[in-house]
């Protein structure tokens, strides 16, 4: 797909908005650069070898910070969702687009959720990996999916807690739910199902405002085929505020209830292909890596 630029407050509906330079910046989120995470190199089974990121195989397309009085979870699969039909409309002027969510849900009183959003890009359409992931099983996923995180500003305790570019398979560490659809994927991540994750949040979640976290998805690369490593999607938030997290109804959230508030996707009905096009900037910063051997 051709990426034609897109004016910045397509990406400001929401509880956070869209930042060139999200250092100290509250309530904000951004597209940090692959090549700051580093992901298994074309030798790593003999090696150990990690290399830079590169080029993520999906765009940015935007990141919700939400709470409700219950959990929130399935996101997309709500027809009467503004994504959802955004989705809809798109496909019936034929115009297809693949949209990805992964949906932290935190153990907090609130039940508070960040989700990431992204969006296909051809290369992604071509990727094995991704294909094989779409394709397969519950067990598969849960097996490869993996997440690299690293807290860039934040307090030295929360950095110890969460470690330097610490690297998990999602499904192996926390409860995963897939919803698998013609053109999304939806991840539900229960934060809450385990008590290590419970307690870095409870953690966290004191320091907030204070704190700058990049996130990056990837489906793990074991055999030489599957080598090297791509990053399916990135995404740095910043300065968080309770106060500021969008209040979504109960009756919004899940299978068969209305999903979100009309101007947290405002964006989308001034052109969903126009935001999908977008070229999204990046962001330069350095970061520490640390290998880590089996990840």
């Amino acid at each position: 797909m051709d990426n034609k630029t897109v004016k910045k407050n397509h990406k400001n509906h929401s509880a956070l908005f869209f930042l060139s330079v999200p250092h100290n910046s509250p309530n904000g989120w951004a597209s940090p650069p692959g090549d700051a995470f580093k992901v298994r190199g074309a030798d790593y089974p003999t090696t150990k070898e990690k290399i830079p990121g590169g080029d993520c195989l999906l765009h940015p397309l935007g990141l919700d910070w939400i709470k409700s009085p219950s959990k929130i979870s399935d996101v997309l699969n709500n027809p009467n969702g503004r994504v959802r039909q955004a989705l809809d409309d798109e496909n019936a002027k034929g115009r297809s687009h693949f949209v990805w969510d992964f949906n932290f849900q935190l153990p907090t009183k609130d039940n508070h959720s960040i989700v990431a959003y992204f969006v296909g890009t051809e290369a992604s359409h071509r990727d094995p990996l991704i294909r094989r992931f779409l394709k397969g099983d519950d067990g598969f996923r849960n097996s490869r999916l993996k997440l690299i995180a690293n807290v860039v500003e934040g307090p030295w305790m929360v950095k110890k807690a969460v470690g330097e570019q610490a690297i998990c398979i999602i499904g192996r560490a926390l409860s995963c739910r897939y919803s698998m659809g013609e053109n999304l994927v939806q991840v539900d991540i229960d934060v809450g199902s385990s008590m290590v994750a419970s307690a870095i949040v409870h953690l966290a979640f004191g320091y907030l405002s204070v704190l700058t976290v990049d996130l990056a998805f990837v489906i793990e690369g074991q055999t030489e085929s599957e080598l090297p490593e791509r990053i399916l999607g990135a995404v740095r938030f910043s300065g968080l505020d309770d106060a500021r997290a969008l209040q979504i109804d109960s009756g919004c959230c899940g299978n068969s209830q209305s999903l979100l508030p009309t101007r947290l996707w405002k964006s989308l009905g001034q052109g969903f292909t126009n935001l999908v096009h977008a070229n999204v900037p990046t962001h330069q910063h350095t970061t520490t890596t640390k290998d880590e051997e089996n990840t």
